[in-house]
């Protein structure tokens, strides 16, 4: 499986599970449960949270499906701007620990740029680090000048996880470049795009009647995801919500796209020519 590895020295799988959505059906809850812990047995130990899906019923969710496997899990969840002054950031901590029932997160993101000073937010981040409730940290939603202030303030940023997909590719003309340059991983949320829409593009449909996967033919979330996966520096999060996902999901490993394949894509989806405004869902 192809992996990336954190400036801290943690290597992890590039392909790991999104819980956006996830856990707010009571009639879903144990089959969304039974896709995470496929993914789990099947090597994706990332799994993405955060306090404000469903107001923490999704890091409930999460935390019964890793229960009895913790260990196993690389745990990501996130605080939104409004809990991130010094004391904001600890309180929110301590609530996603008990929603998740963990003694401690892998990675805990700042889910946007807010009015806290980013100074404030990182030195909290320190603290619980240094307490071991958290064991690195990181960013969602940063453009390169939010990411120039953060390293201004810290070399410990592990991550900035960002929207990248083939329809939002405006952090190819320099954030992804930057981030790759100064150490820190992107993580790529809505790889497959929402609602929808992107799947139907008749350049996937072309691409993934070329292509075959220990499923069978391949899909078109299949050929996206492997367009998002085939950057170094890149961990993609799709969302988790069911076994046939998870296992499309981990079939997209087993797809190589060409160079005829991607200059398709190219052509249906053009590289930005110039800086765009960070696109954010």
């Amino acid at each position: 499986m192809k992996t990336v590895t954190l400036r801290n020295g943690v290597t992890v799988p590039a392909l790991g599970m999104g819980t956006w959505n996830i856990g707010d059906s009571a009639s879903r809850r144990s089959s969304e449960i039974k896709s995470l812990r496929k993914g789990l047995e099947a090597g994706l130990r990332v799994i993405d949270t955060a306090e404000m899906y469903g107001d923490g019923r999704s890091e409930d969710l999460v935390g019964e499906a890793i229960s009895d496997v913790r260990e196993d899990v690389y745990l990501v969840s996130k605080i939104v701007p409004s809990n991130a002054s010094y004391d904001g950031v600890y309180k929110a901590c301590q609530r996603s620990l008990e929603h998740l029932e963990t003694e401690w997160l892998d990675l805990y993101l700042l889910h946007w740029h807010g009015g806290t000073p980013l100074e404030e937010t990182v030195q909290a981040f320190e603290d619980l680090k240094d307490e071991g409730l958290i064991r690195g940290w990181g960013v969602s939603n940063f453009d390169v000048e939010d990411m120039e202030e953060i390293e201004s303030l810290s070399e410990n940023c592990l991550v900035n996880q960002i929207l990248y997909n083939l329809e939002h590719r405006g952090t190819e003309f320099d954030l992804l470049d930057h981030d790759l340059k100064s150490g820190t991983v992107t993580m790529a949320y809505s790889p497959l795009g929402q609602g929808g829409e992107l799947l139907e593009h008749p350049a996937l449909k072309e691409l993934a009647s070329r292509h075959e996967t220990s499923l069978g033919p391949a899909d078109p979330a299949q050929i996206a995801l492997a367009w998002v996966l085939r950057r170094p520096n890149v961990l993609a999060i799709p969302k988790a919500a069911s076994e046939k996902h998870v296992a499309g999901n981990l079939a997209s490993l087993e797809i190589s796209l060409t160079d005829a394949d991607l200059k398709t894509l190219d052509s249906a989806f053009p590289s930005p020519k110039r800086k765009l405004s960070l696109a954010m869902i």
